[in-house]
Formats: structure tokens, C-alpha cells, sequence
């Protein structure tokens, strides 16, 4: 019996291995297909990075065809001009630009330092020279490290004090022991190669601005947030009616993206302030500001996804409250995703956002009718337990149209400080998705629009509140074509 049950578990040991064998090129064959797809689809989600790989390859080929072909070097120099290029070549202009100047002052700095500490150490004698370069490595070391917790060296300079502490120690200590002079300049001369090389190819083959992701992203978001909000009330007092929409609910889940937008905003940030002038963005373009404007953003998409909850909840507001709050409310959320969608194809096109100021005047105006309703004694008479769901939408609602404001007040101060042009859109809001669009990045950038706008001579309108930073009256007179 139990060799019997012996050669069962043989055979059925032999079974499992012949099927596994058969199945092994049909599943290795669905998992290349399925690669294949992946990467097709992730080129085609942003054909840029298709670009970068072959910038990047560009690059490395271009460094080592300098040092291999035209300096006949042994190639010992040349690994550090190719860890440079692999190491600083980043996906926009700002970001090679900034790595290649904090790694090029970075070893300037170091390798000037390590020659005098060298020679330093030299003063002490021939015993304790290897003490005083040991305590001068440990003594940059702590400090260089300690530094990059400061808020403001993290944020831009976070990889040139890497790249200081490095060298020096690399010079200090290698120099113990061969010519300090000749290891610093072959130092400096490797990374200086690598890095114009990276700017080259990154300023002159297909540039990606982070700046201009940047502008396109914080107006995709403003956009988002405005075709959510527009269309909550109609929908939300449909289901508090009874009524079920088959519509397409997915443009109420567009204010998901702004909400996780903060780091995004803040390395663009970073690295457009790096950037040289380019295309409609001068030199010392306030950059800044956009994260202002992208905080009001993300203050707003708060509330919408609150909103949002409301709109789920399991306990919805009785017929008898929708009727009394449904004009004002629907009202505010209508005009305040107008107003939004305005603000954010003023910042597409650059120009002032004076178009908004029609639509937050009348969500005000809705506003303060809900707010006369809220103190008014027509509550008495109703259940507690009925008026509070609606009574919260409505005091959601009313904090969003005061954010919207402060948003518009915002964007007029970077209007102001961009010097945006003064102009009369001829085309309707339809036009944010007409036109010849280009490849941006995925879920974070906004396609480039061609509208067509008439610029005439007029004065800048104030925004509409007192304590808004608004630009001083001035005249102009061009014609454009964005």
C-alpha cells in the first residue's frame, strides 16, 4: 500500500511538472505582451519621456565620444563626465540646470578647499598632517550635514552639499598620497564637461519647461475644481428629489486631483526658478505666486470633496428644505464653477481675469440670500434632523464662494506681477478644449490652447475686493494671437 502511494505522488509529482513546462511559453508570451502594452501605453500617455531616454542616451554618447575620441583619454577620467551625465541629465530644463550648477559650484568649492586643507595639514609636520586632514574631513562632514537640514538648503541645495562633502573628502585624502593640483582639475574639468553637456541637450533638443508645466498645471486644476462644482448642485438636488441621473458622473470627481497636487506644484516651483526666459515667461517670472494660487486651489477642492460627501451621505435633506434652498444653492455652485473655469482660462492664455468678476459677483449675491433664508424663522416649524443636511450644504457652499474670491484675488496678484495683457476673450468656454493640443504630462498638465483674443486699448480692471493686490491703471494697445 504504501508503495503504491509512493508512485501515485511520483506520477502526480511528474503531471504537475509536464503541465507547468506546457504552460511556461503561453504564460511568458502573455507577460511580454502584457510589457509591451505597458510601455506603449506609457509612451503614448506622454511621448516626452520617449524624448528624455533618448536625450539622455544623446548625451552619454556625446560625453564619451569627447573623452574616447577627440582627448584620447584612458578612460579613467571619463567615467566621472559619464556619473555626471547619468546623474544630473532630470526631466525639464530647471532640474538639469539646477543639479549641473550645484554640482559644478559644488566641486569648484570643494576642490579649493580640499587643495588649502591639504596644504594646511602640510604645516603640521609629517606626523600629524594625516591627524589634521582626518579631523578637517570629519569637521566639513558634520557640518555639511548638519546644514542640509535647514529648510532652505534642502530645497535647492540639498545636492551640492552632498557633492561638497564628497569631493572634498575625495581630494583631501586622495591628494595625501598623489598631486592634489592634478587630481582637483581633473576633477573639475570631467564634471564641468558632463554638465554643459547635459544643459546642451537639454536646452537645445525638444526643451521640457518646468515653468510651463507648472502655468498649465495649476490651470488644469483651477479647472477641475470649476467643472466639479458647477455641476454639484443640479445633481445633488436631483437625488435629494428622488431622481436618479444616468448622466456621467465623472467630472464631479475632478477636484481629486488638485488635492494631491502640493508636491508637484513645489518641485516645479524649485526647479522653474532656475530656468532662463522662454517663451511667454520672462527672466525673474513670479513663480512663487503660483503656489499661492495652488494653496487657494487646494483650500477649494477641501470643501468640494465635502460636498461631495454630502452628496453621498445616507441622510439626505427633505423635499421641504431642497425647495427653500435649492434656487440659492444651485445658484452659488453654478456661478462659483463659471467663475473658477473663467480664472483658470485667464491664466491658459495670460491675460487678466477680469471675465470672472460678473460670475462671483452674482454667487455673492446668492450667497447672501442664503444667508438671510438661514436667519430667517421659517426653520421653526421643520425637524431638526431634516434641515441639517441641507443647512450644511448650503454653509459649505458659502465658504467656497469666499475662497473662490480670495482665489480670483490671488490670480489677479499674479496677473499683475506677470504683467497678463488686458483683453476680450471672442470665444467662449468651449474653446478650452478646441484647438491644437500638445503632449503634456499625464494628469498634471493642460493642454495648450489656440485662442483667439482681441486686445484693444483699455485700462486694467481692479479686482474685486479692496484688499486684492490689483494692478495700476495703464494703456496698451497690440494685437495677439495665443
Amino acid at each position: 500500500m504504501e508503495v503504491a502511494s509512493g508512485s501515485g505522488d511520483k506520477a502526480g509529482f511528474f503531471t504537475q511538472g509536464r503541465s507547468w513546462l506546457k504552460a511556461l511559453p503561453v504564460k511568458f508570451k502573455a507577460n511580454m505582451v502584457g510589457m509591451a502594452r505597458n510601455i506603449k501605453k506609457l509612451g503614448q500617455e506622454d511621448p516626452r519621456r520617449v524624448v528624455h531616454s533618448l536625450k539622455v542616451g544623446l548625451a552619454l554618447t556625446l560625453v564619451s565620444t569627447l573623452y574616447l575620441g577627440l582627448f584620447k583619454n584612458d578612460g579613467f577620467d571619463a567615467i566621472w563626465a559619464v556619473m555626471t551625465v547619468v546623474l544630473v541629465f532630470e526631466f525639464s530644463v530647471g532640474a538639469t540646470l539646477g543639479k549641473g550648477l550645484n554640482r559644478g559650484m559644488a566641486t569648484l568649492l570643494a576642490g579649493g578647499l580640499g587643495i588649502g586643507a591639504h596644504h594646511l595639514a602640510k604645516l603640521s609636520g609629517h606626523i600629524g598632517e594625516p591627524i589634521l586632514i582626518l579631523f578637517l574631513v570629519f569637521l566639513q562632514a558634520t557640518i555639511s550635514t548638519f546644514l542640509r537640514f535647514l529648510p532652505k538648503i534642502k530645497a535647492r541645495y540639498d545636492y551640492a552639499m552632498l557633492i561638497f562633502i564628497l569631493t572634498f573628502s575625495m581630494i583631501t585624502v586622495s591628494g595625501f598620497q598623489e598631486n592634489i593640483l592634478e587630481l582637483a582639475h581633473s576633477r573639475l574639468s570631467t564634471v564641468s564637461t558632463g554638465a554643459a553637456a547635459c544643459v546642451f541637450v537639454s536646452i537645445v533638443v525638444f526643451p521640457v519647461w518646468a515653468g510651463e508645466d507648472l502655468h498649465n498645471l495649476i490651470a488644469l486644476n483651477i479647472e477641475n475644481l470649476g467643472s466639479s462644482l458647477e455641476g454639484f448642485g443640479d445633481e445633488y438636488f436631483k437625488r435629494t428629489g428622488g431622481e436618479e441621473s444616468k448622466d456621467d458622473k465623472k467630472f464631479l470627481e475632478g477636484y481629486k486631483s488638485v488635492l494631491n497636487s502640493k508636491n508637484s506644484e513645489e518641485s516645479l516651483a524649485n526647479f522653474a526658478a532656475w530656468e532662463p526666459c522662454h517663451g511667454r515667461f520672462p527672466f525673474r517670472h513670479p513663480w512663487k505666486l503660483y503656489l499661492k494660487v495652488g494653496t487657494l486651489a487646494r483650500e477649494c477642492a477641501y470643501r468640494i470633496e465635502a460636498l461631495n460627501g454630502c452628496l453621498n451621505a445616507d441622510i439626505q435633506a427633505s423635499s421641504e428644505v431642497s425647495n427653500i434652498i435649492q434656487e440659492a444653492c444651485t445658484k452659488m455652485s453654478r456661478e462659483s464653477g463659471k467663475s473658477l473655469k473663467e480664472l483658470a482660462l485667464a491664466i491658459k492664455i495670460m491675460v487678466q481675469p477680469s471675465s470672472a468678476d460678473s460670475h462671483i459677483e452674482n454667487a455673492k449675491s446668492a450667497a447672501k440670500n442664503i444667508k438671510s433664508l438661514l436667519k430667517s424663522g421659517i426653520w421653526e416649524d421643520i425637524d431638526l434632523l431634516k434641515v441639517i443636511p441641507g443647512v450644511t450644504v448650503a454653509s459649505i457652499l458659502i465658504d467656497l464662494v469666499t475662497y473662490t474670491e480670495k482665489l480670483s484675488e490671488s490670480i489677479y496678484e499674479l496677473a499683475s506681477k506677470a504683467q497678463f495683457k488686458s483683453v476680450e476673450p471672442t470665444l467662449s468656454l468651449k474653446t478650452l478644449h478646441s484647438g491644437q493640443n500638445q503632449s503634456v504630462k499625464s494628469a498634471q498638465m493642460v493642454n495648450c490652447l489656440d485662442v483667439g483674443i482681441n486686445v484693444r486699448e483699455s485700462t486694467l480692471p481692479s479686482p474685486p475686493s479692496e484688499n486684492s493686490s490689483a494692478p495700476k491703471a495703464s494703456k496698451q494697445r497690440m494685437g495677439v494671437q495665443i
